[in-house]
């Protein structure tokens, strides 16, 4: 687990191939570097897979979104697919007027997300 200025980064890996992270807590330009670098110990290999759970996210400025991007980007580039779960009704109403929810896949929960991809035992 990484704290920083209020942001809480754990990871939980599933399997070999699917890796969840969990944020909470403020993702802004101060923390936004803890999640980069989170982001960057995960090993994407075609046919992984991540889920960004956000449902302890309480606040994310549009440093916190670039990150995300990069994050997507990055995992398109690797063949791996990242998805993420538990957007609140505010972020993914951003995500709606920015145009990312045609970016990313989005989930109710990380369990949800986890089943989706079916990567849980392989």
């Amino acid at each position: 687990m990484q704290h920083d200025h209020g942001l809480t980064i754990t990871h939980r890996p599933h399997s070999a191939r699917l890796h969840v992270l969990v944020v909470a807590g403020d993702l802004d330009h101060h923390t936004a570097p803890r999640l980069r670098a989170a982001l960057e110990e995960v090993t994407l290999a075609p046919g992984a897979g991540l889920v960004i759970d956000l449902s302890p996210l309480t606040f994310c400025d549009s440093t916190g979104i670039s990150i995300l991007v990069a994050a997507h980007q990055r995992a398109q580039g690797a063949g791996a697919a990242l998805v993420l779960a538990g957007l609140d009704p505010d972020l993914a109403h951003v995500f709606r007027i920015m145009g990312l929810d045609r970016l990313f896949s989005s989930y109710d929960s990380a369990e949800k997300a986890v089943a989706a991809l079916g990567l849980q035992e392989n």
